[in-house]
């Protein structure tokens, strides 16, 4: 109608479209004033909603991003959240199920219990450590990575990446772990699958001097190292897989950053109440410290 006021009279087109003039009139002055509370609000929530998904490498789904705009002071509900998120086309990555493709059984390897039985988080740090090797495809062929990771706050603690997938691999990869921590309890658990370089005599001898007890699943039971192997899933889905890595020196540089900027000290696990692991381990450190600090109060009294 506004184009058409020059040439008719606002009454006969009014008339002609079947509305009132009175509606016309109050909706010239709707648009006027602006977008409603309810619009403004709408527009602030996308914009959150937005920055933080591409602050997220767009990977995060609802439930992250609730908790990353919570942490930021932005309060809205997880339906909120989705919703935003819809009107935007924004969509956060879930990883898919992973098929274990690395392990070389040792068909000798009798000797190795279970210790583990599948309960890798026992409720504290340094109870377990979970281990496992995965390919990495480059331009220049494979890049082997072996990486140990906490079983209660989910930290990789120690990587290692080579051209080849040898028991040295996991060997340096468990000796960073063990350097990261210093001291750890008499018994830690060092939990694998029973690939080669896991019952090599090499690492054998490594935690036999580290005085860590091995720990293997079932022969072709993946599901014995299901943590391990749900790394991998997360690794390939949110990050590798999305590119393509030319040389294995570039792989390398993207999957160290990756592991410590990005997994290890941002992105929020839901298992640990949508912290990082650096962030949840932190607060594990600052409450036993607490707890020291009362005990040594009371005895001082």
């Amino acid at each position: 109608m506004d184009a058409q006021k020059a040439n008719f009279e606002i009454t006969q087109m009014a008339r002609l479209l079947g509305v009132t003039c009175q509606g016309y009139y109050a909706w010239c002055k709707h648009r006027e004033s602006g977008p409603g509370p309810r619009a403004r609000r709408r527009e602030v929530v996308d914009q959150a909603v937005r920055e933080a998904f591409h602050a997220s490498d767009d990977v995060y789904g609802a439930p992250r991003i609730t908790r990353e705009l919570a942490a930021k002071g932005v309060v809205v509900d997880r339906k909120t959240v989705a919703a935003s998120m819809r009107r935007q086309g924004l969509e956060g990555i879930s990883p898919s199920m992973f098929t274990p493709v690395t392990t070389i059984q040792d068909p000798a390897a009798t000797g190795f219990a279970d210790h583990a039985q599948r309960q890798w988080d026992q409720g504290r740090l340094d109870a377990v450590w979970t281990s496992d090797i995965t390919y990495l495809r480059t331009g220049e062929g494979w890049l082997y990575l072996a990486a140990v990771r906490d079983g209660h706050s989910r930290r990789v603690l120690g990587w290692a990446m080579d051209e080849c997938q040898d028991a040295g691999l996991v060997d340096r990869a468990l000796r960073m772990a063990h350097t990261l921590r210093g001291d750890v309890p008499d018994d830690l658990v060092f939990h694998a699958d029973r690939g080669t370089q896991y019952t090599s005599q090499t690492l054998f001898e490594t935690c036999e001097e580290l005085a860590i007890l091995q720990s293997m699943g079932r022969t072709g039971v993946c599901w014995d190292n299901a943590m391990a192997e749900s790394f991998w899933a997360t690794l390939k889905t949110e990050f590798y897989d999305r590119r393509f890595w030319s040389t294995r020196a570039e792989a390398r540089r993207g999957i160290a950053r990756w592991i410590e900027i990005v997994y290890n000290r941002r992105r929020l696990h839901s298992s640990l109440d949508y912290t990082s692991p650096v962030a949840f381990e932190n607060t594990i450190k600052h409450a036993q410290a607490k707890t020291e600090e009362h005990t040594d109060q009371a005895q001082a009294a």
